[in-house]
Formats: structure tokens, sequence, C-alpha cells
């Protein structure tokens, strides 16, 4: 099986044990390994994939936290520089009743932000059969750069190139529109993810519609549309499909997102394909419905636990989870 490189942030969510806006007068919170790539290689690997992640950690305690998570969950984390001149970014996560959440990130200067482009080794990508970033590891210059540079290697390397949108705000400066970094890579990417919000806020003066069949033409060869619980689209040059997320009661919407990428790059990972196969594969109906129908699972196994490693799902919680639906 090809390898599944997942570069961009690993970090420390915090979770609050009072629900948003509620006033606990003894608010704890418990550390949860996570970050949006890292989630999906620990998702990929916990289903049996090729599973690598990329990304640079800091040396102190919450980054010794995170390697030893990665580690344990089965990713391959050879391609991690660790700094000691950096600490860890932190994300500190309240719920709603809902389990939706809201972030407070300290992410100043932290040690994901410190990777390069020089850190990639173009050895990296022989026999990587899917790379995977985000946005979040487009809100600073050097490492907006950086995340060119693994595209370009991704893409002289055969692979197929997965990103997910994935867009906080908060994490940009007050100056920066985040659309100005993100729209040009979109036509280095075979596959892009986005919510119903990102897609309308990358859409800009421009109808939905118009906008995905302009990045179909430019490139890409799946544009998935998600929408929380309702109905998910996806378009390729074969036309729009749509699937229905089954029904659950959420806890924690967390990685649910991570573990719909990973389930559906571990199915990716399972064909060993090619960025030309990926594009056959795009406009055969059955075989990609069957594909999204296993990702939906994967994320609702995750919304319906706390976390984001913790949550994410094995074959073993998988088809348990499954037998009771």
């Amino acid at each position: 099986m090809k390898k599944t490189l997942c570069f961009g942030e690993a970090l420390v969510d915090m979770l609050s044990n009072a629900l948003e806006n509620e006033h606990a007068s003894q608010e704890t919170f418990t550390k949860f390994a996570g970050g949006a790539p890292a989630n999906v290689s620990v998702a990929v690997a916990k289903l049996g994939g090729n599973a690598y992640f990329s990304g640079m950690l800091s040396s102190d305690m919450f980054g010794r936290f995170l390697l030893a998570s990665l580690q344990t969950h089965g990713v391959n984390t050879d391609y991690v520089p660790v700094t000691e001149q950096a600490k860890t970014a932190l994300a500190f996560v309240s719920l709603d009743t809902q389990g939706e959440r809201t972030f407070e990130f300290y992410r100043d200067n932290t040690a994901d932000l410190r990777f390069r482009g020089d850190d990639f080794d173009p050895a990296w990508f022989k026999d990587c059969g899917v790379f995977h970033f985000c946005s979040n590891t487009l809100t600073d210059e050097n490492i907006s750069l950086a995340t060119q540079k693994g595209v370009a290697l991704a893409k002289a390397h055969g692979c197929v190139v997965s990103f997910d949108i994935n867009l906080r705000t908060n994490l940009w400066p007050e100056s920066t529109d985040p659309r100005a970094f993100i729209l040009p890579l979109l036509e280095h990417c075979t596959m892009i993810k986005a919510s119903k919000e990102e897609l309308e806020f990358l859409a800009k003066g421009q109808s939905a519609q118009d906008f995905i069949g302009q990045t179909l033409k430019g490139g890409c060869q799946l544009f998935i549309v998600t929408d929380a619980g309702k109905p998910l689209h996806w378009y390729t040059a074969a036309g729009k499909q749509s699937f229905t997320p089954i029904k659950i009661n959420m806890v924690d919407a967390t990685a649910a997102g991570d573990a719909f990428v990973g389930g559906l790059l571990y199915q990716l990972g399972l064909l060993d394909l090619t960025a030309t196969s990926f594009a056959q594969l795009c406009i055969k109906a059955k075989e990609m419905n069957d594909i999204i129908e296993f990702a939906s699972a994967c994320g609702a196994h995750a919304a319906s636990a706390k976390g984001a490693f913790t949550s994410l799902p094995s074959q073993q919680s998988l088809t348990a989870f499954r037998s009771t639906l």
C-alpha cells in the first residue's frame, strides 16, 4: 500500500468540562492530541492504512505527548522534525449542547509554524499515493511557502493532492484575506473538501456552482461539499452526486470532518491510485458512492465520542458502530 502523507499542524486540544457560556465554578480542561492533518493521519492509520505525518513538533511536554500519541495510534513519524526553539500550539475547546465547538487558539510562533520548505525531503514522496494538507499551514508567509513546496513535490511525484479547506478564521491575521492564499493552490489539487460555509466564503462574488465548475476546469478531479448532518454533495467531470449522512446523537464534532477525510483517504490508499487512475475513479458513480458512504460512517463514529485521536474509528470499532445504526 502506498503512503498517505499528511502535512501540517499537530496541536493539543484542551477540552472544557463546561458547556459553552456555562459559568462553571471550577472549569477544568482535559488534553487531547489533535490538529486537523494529524487527525487525518491517525484516522488512516487506525483503519489499517499506511499513514505518515509530517510537521514540526516542539520538544516540550505537549510536543512529546503529541509524538507519542501519533506513534501509539500507528502513524509513522519518521518525517517529523523536532525543535527546542518554540512551544506547542494549544486550542481551548468548548462544546454547546449539540456538540458544536468554539475554539480559542494559542498559536503565536509555535513549533508547527517553524516548518520550512527545506525540511521536506523529496525522497518522502517516493511511493506516496496521497499528499494531504489543510489551510492552517497558509496563515503565515513562511509556513505557506513550505506548504506550496510540499504540494509541488507531491505533484512532481504523481501523488493525489488532497486539500481540506478547514478554515479557522481566528488563526489568520486580521489584515489578511485567506482567499489570497487558498485560491492559488486550488488548481494544483486533485481533491478538495469544503464545508458549505467555506465554499460560500471562497466563492465570494460567484455562485457556488460556478466556482466549483471553474475549479474542476482548473484541474481538480473531485470537489466535496459537506453540510454537517445534511446531505453532502460531490462534483466531478461526470457531474454532481449526493449522499445523506446517517443520523446520530452528536457528542463532539471535533474530529468528525477529519475522520471523514481519513476514511476517504484510507479507501483511496487501498486502490494504490495515481493522479491518472484517480481521475478515472471519480467518474464511476457507484464506486464513489461506496467510498463516500464509508467516509461518512467514519465521520459519524468520531462525532459520537469526545476528543480527536480517541474518537477516530478502527475497523473493529467502526463495524460495531455501524451495527447499532
